[in-house]
């Protein structure tokens, strides 16, 4: 997750266009200008309103601005915007203003609807990581993380801030351009709701950054499936210790981690991306190219990459995740 410091920005940075020509800000001491458009903001069963100020208003002067700058990500193609109480941020501060003090204190999803926004644009209040208790939210089974009991010195293990709770009513919110909520869950308790989720901002905005890269050197991708995202550590463990199966501290569990392939056509496999009439490890290099590349440019966004073969289950596939230091492995 992005988290920059409120006020953090001056007035000039801040008239940054989100979308087609609108930037969300809240003033701080200062009234919402007269002339702003009042939109409807759906929160739960209830409707809130904000103060989408047009990008070209005159905002007040020296007004402190709660500008979410990092909503959008490195790619702009950002939808939502993860807010944790136990990591202060201009996310906290703009959930409260716009829906009131308590927001912060009901996790779910607020989010701000506008003509000039092709994706709505969502806070997501999070569920905090204490409310797991042995091993459950409800009726949903996560299990423990791997030094939830024991903690890493390595803040890269650290638990997750908190989980985003997913329902049949809010599973297709977007969280960017081309994902939503439901691609990222873990594949298993079907019939359980709500599920919990855990969602690094960071992984959404790589991943649209590779899409983009890709299209930039030839390669059409419309659709990129999420193979597998994140993972509860009880459905984890069910693959450790297997043949090629997973680890036992898997990057999945932390919610910064995505296996993934091109699917323009949602037939399940990867596409023929090089159009050699073959679609095998070759088609997969193309992508961990695309994500050498965004992260030459993007150095806070480096990771692991992992390439594997196909076999009787699936095809080919690309991992992608943000663990902050550079990893590669797989078929060369």
């Amino acid at each position: 997750m992005n988290r920059v410091r409120a006020g953090a920005f001056r007035c000039k940075r801040a008239m940054r266009v989100v979308g087609a020509g609108v930037v969300l800000v809240a003033a701080a001491g200062a009234a919402p200008r007269a002339d702003a458009a009042r939109v409807p903001i759906a929160s739960g069963d209830s409707i809130a309103s904000a103060t989408l100020i047009p990008a070209r208003a005159t905002l007040p002067p020296k007004a402190g601005l709660w500008f979410i700058n990092s909503l959008v990500g490195r790619s702009g193609k950002l939808r939502a915007f993860f807010v944790s109480p136990s990591h202060p941020s201009i996310g906290v501060d703009a959930l409260q203003e716009l829906f009131g003090d308590s927001a912060l204190d009901r996790p779910g999803i607020y989010t701000v609807h506008d003509s000039a926004v092709s994706q709505p644009l969502s806070f997501i209040s999070l569920v905090p990581f204490a409310a797991k208790q042995k091993g459950r939210i409800g009726a949903y089974w996560l299990g423990t993380w791997p030094h939830e009991r024991h903690a890493s010195r390595d803040s890269m293990y650290a638990d997750p801030d908190g989980f985003i709770e997913v329902t049949p009513e809010n599973e297709d919110t977007w969280v960017s351009e081309h994902f939503r909520l439901r691609d990222f869950l873990t594949h298993d308790q079907e019939d359980v709701w709500p599920k919990y989720l855990a969602l690094n901002a960071k992984l959404v905005d790589k991943l649209e950054l590779v899409i983009a890269d890709l299209n930039e050197h030839g390669v059409r991708v419309d659709h990129l499936t999420i193979m597998s995202g994140f993972r509860t550590p009880e459905y984890n463990k069910r693959g450790v210790g297997t043949r090629g199966g997973r680890a036992r501290d898997s990057r999945h569990q932390y919610g910064d981690a995505a296996d993934v392939f091109v699917d323009n056509n949602e037939s399940g496999r990867m596409d023929d991306l090089n159009h050699d009439g073959r679609v095998n490890m070759r088609d997969a290099r193309i992508i961990r190219d695309a994500v050498d590349r965004v992260e030459a440019e993007h150095p806070d966004l480096v990771g692991g990459v992992g390439l594997y073969h196909a076999n009787r289950q699936h095809g080919p596939f690309v991992h992608i995740d943000t663990r902050g230091e550079r990893v590669r492995w797989g078929a060369r």
